[in-house]
């Protein structure tokens, strides 16, 4: 194996790898191109050899003093802790990529990410998501459709793109249907009496023939004819925040806060961890421990039982 490549075709060929060997999505490849490329121009090197922990430090003390674009107090803020483990990720990812196939570079292992904050999770009430979901309220195709975008959200979890995906002859008697997820992996997911209602409902007043089982309802058919009517990922967040506003919500409500819902219900009600990462298609369970310290009902059971008492 020829080992004299130079960094900028090793890249194309990662990118290549990323795209047919890891199935990875074509967003996520573009982020990655433009993660390493800033590395690549400020190492100025063309060696794979070349790249060394001093460079990689330095790298990182020049990251760690981008502007963000932000301005806080009449201060323009740096790049977030997480925003620069991104690029540290992606330089790792390659990295790896290069010893799988005998190339000396430095080691994936000398890149340590930066320490950030404990995530926060954006979430709202019981009987604020009771009033979201009940938003949509009309028989009108709209209101049906929107109803069934929002119940289909809370009863499986889905990311907005997986929902944006869905074909229209899905199966929804047996209540529950496979996804394809992040990095072309199969989950299943499971529907609530509430969510195969909603869908048939909305089923039952469409009158176009699209494939997708979410489609855009202001547009004359004869106006569609042969284009798409697939809502886009943006319709949908659209329409989540329209009807979070509807419902008096003020917090901010978008599709992965509906995801976080999900998630924290079923470990409220008992559902072990496991059970929900694989229904939230987590491929590493350390995302989905994200969720445990607002929901261990479990503890907060032992405090109220044990705390306190003469």
């Amino acid at each position: 194996m020829s080992h004299n490549l130079d960094l900028q075709t090793l890249k194309r060929q990662f990118f290549e790898h990323l795209e047919i060997e890891k199935g990875r999505s074509l967003k996520t490849i573009e982020n990655y191109e433009r993660y390493l490329a800033r590395f690549l121009a400020f190492a100025k090197v063309s060696d794979p050899h070349a790249i060394t922990d001093d460079m990689v430090r330095e790298f990182r003390l020049w990251l760690n003093r981008q502007p963000s674009g932000v301005k806080s107090g009449g201060h323009a803020e740096t790049l977030k802790k997480k925003t620069q483990n991104y690029y540290l990720i992606a330089l790792r990812s390659f990295l790896k990529y290069l010893r799988k196939r005998g190339i000396e570079s430095l080691s994936p292992e000398r890149i340590d990410l930066a320490k950030v904050a404990e995530r926060d999770l954006d979430l709202i009430s019981a009987s604020d998501l009771e009033r979201l979901l009940a938003a949509p309220n009309g028989s009108d195709l709209k209101s049906l459709r929107d109803k069934a975008i929002l119940e289909l959200f809370f009863s499986t979890g889905l990311r907005l793109s997986e929902l944006c995906s869905l074909p229209r002859d899905l199966d929804i008697e047996k209540d529950e249907f496979s996804v394809r997820g992040k990095g072309e992996k199969v989950r299943v997911v499971f529907l609530s009496e509430h969510a195969r209602a909603a869908i048939q409902a909305y089923f039952a007043r469409r009158t176009d023939m699209d494939d997708a089982l979410f489609v855009r309802v202001e547009t004359k058919m004869s106006e569609g004819h042969g284009v798409s009517l697939r809502l886009t990922p943006r319709s949908i967040e659209r329409i989540v925040k329209y009807y979070a506003t509807k419902a008096g919500i003020s917090k901010k409500v978008t599709p992965h806060v509906i995801r976080h819902l999900f998630a924290t219900d079923l470990l409220q009600n008992g559902a072990d961890i496991r059970s929900v990462q694989m229904m939230l298609g987590h491929s590493n369970i350390a995302t989905t421990q994200i969720y445990t310290h607002i929901t261990d009902k479990q503890l907060r059971d032992v405090h109220k039982k044990f705390h306190g008492k003469k």
